[in-house]
C-alpha cells in the first residue's frame, strides 16, 4: 500500500485527473481514508493543491501562520462524523434524492407550482454552495426553448439564466434571427451554480433533469435549442461530443403527452468566446432554427 503525499493535480471537465505523488508506506485504512476526503474535496469542485502540506482554516491568523511555519509534521484539526463526507455513502443517497424529484416534478401542474418547488427544493447538493436559485427567464409562451448547462457566476448572483458574457453573445446570436429574449423560454440542465464553474456531475444533472422534462412539457416548446455539450448530451441521451451531435434534428418526447418536439444542438455561446471560428457553424445552426420555426 502506498501514502499520497505532496499532492499536485488538475480537474479536467470530465473529470480526469493527474496525480503527482511520494509514495510512502501506509495502512489500507489509511489509504481509503485519504482517497475518500480527496474524492470529497473533488466533489465540492477543487481543481487544484495550493500547499504540500493542509492549512486549518478554523484556526485564528496568528495560530494560522504558526502551522504553515511549523509544516506538514503540525497535526491538523480532525474532521468529525467523516461518514457524512463519504463520497460512498453520497452516491447511496442520490437514489433517493432522484426519486424524491421525480415525485415532486410530477405533482406540479403549473409551471408557477414548479417554480416555488424548485426553489423549495433541498436534495441538490449544489445549492449548498450556491448564492441564487436559477430556473428560467423570457416567455412561458414562448415557440423556442434554449436549455444550457448549468448557471455561471453572474447568473448565480443575478439568478437568471445567460446574463454573463455568455449569455451577451446568445442575445446577439438570437437576434441575428430576428429573436430576443421575449421570445424565447431560456433554462439549464441544473438550477445551481457548481463550485468554481466546474461541469455538474452525473448525479447533479439526474436529480435536476425531472425539472427541464416538465418544464419542456408546461412551456411545449415549437422547438428546443440545446446549447453546449451538457445539454446535448444529457437530453438526447448521447454520448457523442457537441461537434458530432450539432447541426442535425432530433426529436425529444414529453414523458407523459408523448408530443415529438423537433430539437437541435449548437455550441455553448462560452465556447464560442473562446472560439470565434466556431461561430459560423453556430450561425448555420440558428439558420436551421429559423426555417424549422416558418415550417411548423
Amino acid at each position: 500500500m502506498v501514502k499520497l503525499k505532496n499532492i499536485d493535480f488538475i480537474i479536467l471537465n470530465n473529470q480526469r485527473m493527474y496525480i503527482f505523488v511520494i509514495i510512502l508506506p501506509m495502512s489500507d485504512n489509511e489509504l481509503k481514508k485519504m482517497v475518500d476526503q480527496l474524492a470529497w474535496q473533488v466533489e465540492l469542485g477543487a481543481d487544484e493543491s495550493t500547499d504540500n502540506s493542509p492549512n486549518d482554516h478554523f484556526l485564528g491568523p496568528k495560530e494560522g501562520i504558526k502551522q504553515r511555519e511549523l509544516g506538514s509534521n503540525t497535526p491538523s484539526r480532525k474532521i468529525t462524523n467523516i461518514d457524512l463526507l463519504n463520497i460512498n455513502q453520497h452516491k447511496r443517497n442520490n437514489g433517493n434524492q432522484l426519486e424524491r424529484a421525480k415525485n415532486i416534478a410530477d405533482s406540479c401542474k403549473t409551471l408557477e407550482e414548479l417554480v416555488k418547488a424548485i426553489r423549495l427544493f433541498e436534495d441538490c447538493p449544489l445549492k449548498k454552495t450556491a448564492t441564487s436559485t436559477v430556473i428560467y427567464d423570457g416567455s412561458i409562451d414562448a415557440d423556442i426553448m434554449i436549455i444550457g448547462e448549468a448557471p455561471g457566476a453572474e447568473e448565480d448572483k443575478k439568478g437568471l439564466p445567460f446574463v454573463g458574457s455568455a449569455g451577451k453573445l446568445l442575445d446577439k446570436m438570437l437576434l441575428s434571427i430576428t429573436k430576443d429574449r421575449t421570445d424565447c423560454y431560456i433554462t439549464n440542465i441544473v438550477n445551481w451554480r457548481p463550485p468554481g464553474n466546474r461541469a455538474p456531475t452525473a448525479e447533479e444533472i439526474a436529480i435536476c433533469k425531472p425539472f427541464v422534462e416538465k418544464q419542456i412539457k408546461l412551456v411545449s416548446p415549437k422547438v428546443i435549442v440545446l446549447v453546449g455539450g451538457v445539454a446535448a448530451k444529457t437530453m438526447l441521451n448521447k454520448e457523442e461530443g457537441i461537434t458530432r451531435i450539432r447541426g442535425k434534428w432530433y426529436s425529444i418526447v414529453t414523458p407523459d403527452t408523448k408530443d415529438e418536439i423537433a430539437t437541435i444542438a449548437t455550441f455553448h455561446p462560452a465556447y464560442l468566446l473562446r472560439q470565434p471560428s466556431a461561430k459560423r457553424k453556430a450561425w448555420s445552426d440558428l439558420l436551421k432554427v429559423q426555417e424549422k420555426l416558418r415550417n411548423i
